[in-house]
């Protein structure tokens, strides 16, 4: 088989360029007005973004989920592997065995089944698609954490607005924010436990606490004369972000948990992050990023897609449920995906190595179209049958879905206009609701 022969050819095209450039209603100015700086926009634009109270949890599955072990499967053909399809609770999808649960909501959800995008390498493929792959201008640009937190800003609940659920360490992570500036990044709770010292020490009475905090605005206030605001913003907002959660330390409780919760999101590392991310958007978190390792299956794929996918499947269904259960999945954007696929090709190791080519992103909630599947892959899985969408396809989609206006699709980067994604890619319309 000639595989080259099967592609198709640009990602995007000139054609699908549909966004507005209106500098003087760039995203700086959506920022401020989420921030609570209306009088920097014009009062409709303000209230506007006051009012888009649109949230994103971003489960990313670091390595490379394998689309024929999950949302594209292909059995009884040549590259399709072990598992069996099975039917979801809308007729006519199938989704791979190893997602048993999740196909029972299938009808929240939709997969885009045509993803190909360009880096086959972790180091660049997991920036472009976090950032959407903007044009080289010269500049860093944020991910899509950092993006919705400058587009959309804060909810009115005064939690932060970009909170990251990771293994390993946290604190706060300024690399995401790019040219944004630091204020910007991801608070990550490592582990998903609270920032250190999170709690006020017994000595120290709340008044005792007021009096500190008055005194470092004003140290912080003489500091930032004179010195770049990006920065000296960002060591403040720090501050005020720690101080917002020392007063929901219930939500790192685990001993409040229910038998019911443990049972369905599981006490391994991924079911109590996605637990932990759901009461993070029910207390009003804009964005929430669950990150998973350890899926870069170059070797015994199967096993480990055997291991790894139902340790997703069971919490992630569960998280569903709950956001409809609760009446959240029509304001909440539920995001999964990697930084690509795997080969169709099964190689010496028995395992899938890296596939950018043609690959599945599934979505759900805010915006998006309810029990879809968009596009498809050949009959083996190799490359997309028809339209091709990259990641800046997915990006437009997304701002399109949370209710961002075209005219602030853009950042005003100290005059310098920047479209928020590769302006030669438009929305997939398909999934718009």
């Amino acid at each position: 088989m000639n595989w080259q022969s099967l592609k198709n050819s640009a990602l995007c095209q000139p054609g699908e360029h549909r966004l507005s450039r209106r500098r003087m209603l760039g995203t700086v100015a959506a920022g401020a007005a989420g921030l609570g700086f209306s009088r920097f926009l014009d009062p409709a634009i303000a209230e506007e973004v006051r009012a888009n109270d649109k949230q994103v949890i971003l489960i990313w599955l670091d390595g490379g989920m394998s689309q024929l072990e999950s949302w594209d499967p292909k059995p009884n053909t040549q590259f399709g592997g072990p598992f069996r399809a099975i039917p979801t609770s809308v007729p006519g999808i199938e989704v791979c065995e190893l997602l048993k649960h999740t196909a029972k909501q299938m009808h929240h959800l939709a997969v885009l089944r045509s993803v190909c995008t360009q880096d086959n390498s972790h180091s660049a493929g997991v920036a472009r698609i976090n950032r959407g792959d903007p044009k080289d201008r010269g500049v860093v640009y944020p991910f899509l954490g950092s993006a919705v937190a400058k587009l959309l800003g804060p909810t009115s609940s005064g939690m932060p607005p970009y909170i990251w659920i990771k293994p390993y360490s946290g604190g706060f992570k300024s690399s995401d924010a790019g040219f944004l500036g630091a204020k910007y990044g991801a608070l990550a709770l490592g582990d998903g436990k609270p920032p250190e010292n999170l709690l006020l020490n017994e000595s120290i009475s709340v008044t005792d606490n007021e009096l500190r905090n008055e005194l470092r605005a004003k140290f912080n206030q003489r500091y930032a004369v004179g010195r770049r605001k990006e920065w000296t913003e960002a060591n403040s907002y720090v501050y005020d972000l720690a101080h917002t959660l020392m007063s929901r330390e219930e939500l790192f409780d685990e001993s409040t948990l229910s038998d019911r919760d443990r049972e369905r999101y599981g006490t391994h590392e991924l079911g109590r992050h996605l637990l932990l991310a759901r009461k993070m958007a029910e207390t009003g978190v804009r964005f929430v990023k669950v990150n998973s390792y350890h899926w870069d299956s170059h070797g015994d794929n199967f096993n480990a897609c055997d291991s790894l996918i139902p340790q997703f499947d069971k919490p992630f269904a569960a998280l569903i449920e709950d956001l409809v259960e609760r009446g959240l999945m029509e304001k909440v954007l539920v995001i999964v995906m990697s930084e690509f696929g795997r080969t169709p090709r099964i190689n010496s190791h028995v395992g899938r190595d890296h596939w950018p080519e043609a690959w599945s992103i599934a979505m759900g909630g805010a915006g998006i179209k309810k029990g879809i599947v968009s596009g498809k892959t050949n009959a083996e899985g190799t490359f997309v049958d028809g339209p091709e969408h990259d990641i800046g396809h997915l990006f437009h989609t997304w701002f399109r879905a949370l209710g961002v206006p075209p005219e602030q699709m853009e950042y005003d980067n100290h005059g310098q206009p920047l479209p928020v994604a590769n302006e030669m890619c438009g929305p997939v319309e398909e999934l718009l609701a």
